[in-house]
């Protein structure tokens, strides 16, 4: 049942930061340590691809059934129990020394990571109210933060345990944010397992163009965080640069990407039209991506960085865009949650396709020059996501709601 006692704030908010921090490292670790997985597993570019791919499809399928998993789950122990999925599907990598371990350890991941995405933002929105954007932001730090933490990593843990420990090894942190967020929630306010059938509240969200605007934003703004993780490690590698070197490169990117994620967290409130951020945003992630085409290696820290702050802006913000549309938390959290199930989807093609140009061509610059060209697109659409357009969202969606829900 819905509890109605606030928590102590500080407490949760740790608790949302320490959930998040897990939520990239089992697969922003992949990268640095290719080499060894393709050596020791025998995994080519493709299979690579799929282990960033997998969790990222299960993130997208996951979302698509967030009303039915709080119905069935509730949100404080749906959360409570993808958190502890994600510790168990890292400690199965001891033993993930081929490439049927580790695609089934990266699904498991993928599915903890989903439950908690699609339940989180809706949690978020029920207890922190006006807050709501400057703590989804502070989630979204930590998402960022964490694959900074993961790929930093990776290369001197593996130089100390090995490769399969190395991926292991998350599994210690997200079973202490387990504990710790069923310690923080407990007086949380929270919607609880319900015996209301799913359909009686399901809504048709995919009968307004705004929704699929917005799912399509997402997907190519996760798209190219998932890309630049996946594959900017090998990229520097491919071009002759040494593994610690190559390494760096993706740290300071996902170092950026958190700083400026955090900024975002402290500095949204100043701009409740986001569309100034969006287009900023955008411009800088076709920049830094055309810059790993034509002169790579002139600026590799600069073009990192511009793609850092690109990302680090659009990633949190084409969550924030989609929860500004609705007031209600149970239904901002489904629609946000329908927004992230086709975004993860359509996310979880681009490190695949990645992968087989790679495979075909010995070249990345071909997805480059595709995330270019879709960031660039992406802009016809962010000028449209104004403050008057979500009334007349909400408008349309209550229309909608009057027509085609049955009753409860």
């Amino acid at each position: 049942m819905t509890q109605h006692t606030k928590p102590a704030g500080v407490l949760l908010l740790l608790a949302i930061l320490l959930l998040s921090l897990n939520l990239r490292p089992a697969i922003a670790a992949i990268g640095p340590l290719i080499q060894s997985i393709s050596h020791d597993a025998g995994v080519r570019s493709v299979g690579i691809s799929l282990l960033t791919t997998i969790p990222v499809l299960m993130m997208g399928l996951g979302a698509i059934y967030a009303a039915r998993i709080r119905q069935a789950l509730g949100e404080r122990g749906g959360i409570t129990a993808g958190s502890a999925l994600i510790a168990v599907a890292c400690l199965m990598r001891l033993w993930a020394d081929d490439r049927n371990g580790l695609f089934l350890s990266a699904a498991l991941v993928g599915l903890g990571i989903a439950v908690i995405q699609a339940l989180l933002p809706g949690f978020i929105k029920r207890n922190f109210g006006a807050r709501t954007s400057s703590v989804i932001a502070l989630y979204s730090t930590g998402i960022v933060a964490g694959a900074a933490i993961g790929s930093g990593t990776a290369s001197w843990l593996e130089d100390q345990l090995g490769w399969l420990s190395t991926l292991a090894s998350w599994s210690l942190p997200a079973a202490l944010a387990t504990v710790f967020w069923l310690l923080a929630s407990l007086g949380s306010q929270h919607e609880g397992r319900s015996n209301v059938q799913a359909a009686a509240r399901s809504v048709p969200f995919w009968r307004i163009g705004r929704c699929w605007s917005l799912l399509l934003f997402f997907g190519i703004g996760t798209g190219a965080f998932m890309l630049a993780m996946a594959w900017i490690s090998p990229f520097y590698i491919g071009l002759g640069l040494g593994k610690a070197t190559a390494g760096l490169l993706l740290s300071v990117l996902t170092v950026v990407e958190a700083l400026t994620a955090l900024w975002l967290s402290f500095a949204i409130g100043r701009f409740p039209d986001r569309r100034g951020l969006l287009l900023t945003s955008l411009l800088l992630v076709a920049a830094g991506f055309l810059l790993l085409i034509v002169a790579p290696l002139l600026a590799p820290y600069f073009a990192v960085s511009l793609l850092g702050v690109g990302i680090g802006i659009l990633f949190p913000l084409s969550i924030i865009v989609a929860m500004d549309h609705l007031k209600d938390p149970t239904l901002a959290g489904n629609f946000t949650a329908f927004v992230q199930g086709g975004g993860f989807i359509i996310a979880s093609l681009v490190p695949l396709t990645a992968g087989s140009l790679r495979d075909v061509f010995n070249d990345l610059s071909y997805i480059w020059l595709l995330m270019s060209i879709a960031s660039l697109g992406m802009l016809v659409l962010a000028v449209r996501f104004s403050p008057a357009s979500y009334q007349q969202f909400q408008q349309d969606l209550a229309e909608l709601q009057a027509g085609e829900l049955k009753p409860a």
